[in-house]
């Protein structure tokens, strides 16, 4: 073996030793709740090696972008192959609120192979979305949907929070409410943006 393949080879199983122990120090979420919240570093290690279109959306994680429906379908574009979760929330919403831990973990956990974002809809308070976002860092972009018009005609509701499934092909799927559990957002991820 020659030099330069004896260090591609140690750095490959580094690399591994490392996922493997920040997996491995992971908290274990709760039944209810997301459970605890998950570090930078934590989310950097299950994200490490995301194709391009995926590692694009964690390099923008918990900034509030502008540019309306336009920009959220340029993105959507630019996502196709891929199945996409959107989740619609916002800063006055108290179970939106509670249902962010649940989107960090699992879209940590699943955001190698599964696109989320995030739709801030209805929100009169820009400066109020950027403090949340500030305080739960999640690995996803949110859009700024300030008329709440994007959000009803993705959901083709006003209610709040809501969540879409968007499979690579099929119809999407879209369910009202809060997601109380990591566990019910990972079942649902599966069977509607995996499997549908």
């Amino acid at each position: 073996m020659t030099a330069r393949r004896g260090l591609a080879v140690l750095a490959i199983l580094a690399l591994a030793a490392l996922v493997a122990v920040g997996v491995a120090q992971l908290p274990h979420s709760s039944s209810s709740g997301g459970g605890t919240r998950l570090g930078g570093a934590q989310i950097r290690v299950l994200l490490a090696g995301s194709p391009a279109p995926l590692a694009a959306l964690h390099a923008q994680g918990g900034v509030l972008l502008e540019g309306g429906a336009s920009a959220f379908q340029q993105r959507l574009a630019a996502l196709k192959g891929y199945p996409v979760v959107v989740n619609k929330w916002a800063s006055w919403c108290v179970p939106c609120k509670e249902e962010f831990a649940a989107f960090q973990r699992v879209s940590a956990e699943y955001g190698r192979r599964v696109a989320f974002i995030g739709i801030d809809s209805a929100d009169p308070d820009r400066a109020e979305a950027v403090a949340f976002l500030k305080s739960f860092s999640v690995s996803y972009p949110s859009y700024y949907d300030k008329s709440g018009t994007l959000g009803l005609r993705l959901t083709d509701s006003t209610a709040t929070p809501a969540t879409v499934f968007i499979p690579p092909h099929g119809a999407p799927e879209i369910i009202q409410g809060e997601y109380p559990s990591a566990a019910k957002l990972r079942r649902d991820v599966e069977r509607y943006a995996l499997h549908a």
